[in-house]
């Protein structure tokens, strides 16, 4: 997993800015009912999202929180006041806190199933009976765009998804969570070039091979073959899933 705190410094600018963050949060809020109450943003990142939700809802009282404090530092600096640091497998909030609950692009980043499970949870545990829960699913498949470089790379070893959809919302219904609707948002700036791929492959990212791997380097020649080295394929697109909070919620 990266090392957050090193990357929030440049995370936004590599990650699409302002412009993906703009359609991310359109999506999000597409999904939350438009009315005032309490949001969390669990693992809020930089807070570029984070910020736009309060913006748009001005009757929802926006909380954010996330594990590393880099992250951290930067949403408090958009949001003073309203970011904390905190594991999502442990949220300190009480529980039914809050109308809704968000987490967008985290759970493809836990180690297992359980984790997963986990973190569906505690978000679970603090969102009122009839509050809604929106997260980010298979966020791998939606960088597979069906380029020339998803071609190169599809023979790569794959790690399970965490974030599979279907297996989201099976941890949502051992919660209490039934779902209650889907969006999609493209990763404005994210589409990949050959080359940037490349480095992302030495750096150990879109697969289990270690940096360094012989198999590595047979990927990285023969995606430096492919024409337009430097011209981006298209952008990802994302999807987000809602799960609304029956009044009994979960075990």
């Amino acid at each position: 997993m990266l090392d957050y705190d090193k990357e929030a410094d440049a995370y936004d600018a590599s990650r699409g800015g302002e412009p993906r963050a703009e359609v991310a949060a359109e999506a999000v809020l597409g999904l939350i009912p438009d009315r005032p109450g309490r949001l969390l943003d669990v693992a809020c990142g930089t807070g570029i999202v984070t910020r736009r939700l309060a913006a748009a809802r001005p009757g929802l009282r926006v909380t954010g929180s996330d594990l590393a404090p880099g992250m951290a530092h930067r949403a408090a600096a958009r949001l003073p006041g309203t970011v904390l640091l905190a594991d999502s497998r442990r949220l300190p909030f009480a529980g039914a806190a809050f109308d809704a609950v968000t987490s967008i692009w985290l759970l493809h980043l836990l180690d297992d199933a359980a984790g997963v499970g986990a973190v569906v949870a505690e978000c679970a545990r603090v969102l009122r009976p009839g509050g809604v829960y929106v997260t980010t699913v298979d966020k791998a498949a939606a960088h597979d765009v069906g380029s020339d470089i998803d071609e190169v790379l599809a023979p790569r070893p794959h790690r399970a998804a965490r974030d599979a959809a279907d297996s989201v919302t099976a941890h949502a219904a051992a919660c209490g969570l039934v779902p209650c609707g889907e969006a999609a948002f493209p990763g404005v700036g994210q589409g990949r070039s050959p080359r940037e791929t490349i480095a992302d492959l030495r750096r150990g990212w879109f697969t289990v091979l270690p940096p360094g791997d012989p198999r590595t380097e047979e990927f990285a020649v023969r995606l430096s073959r492919l024409p337009d080295q430097d011209r981006p394929r298209p952008d990802p697109v994302f999807t987000v899933r809602a799960y609304r909070r029956t009044e009994a919620g979960g075990a």
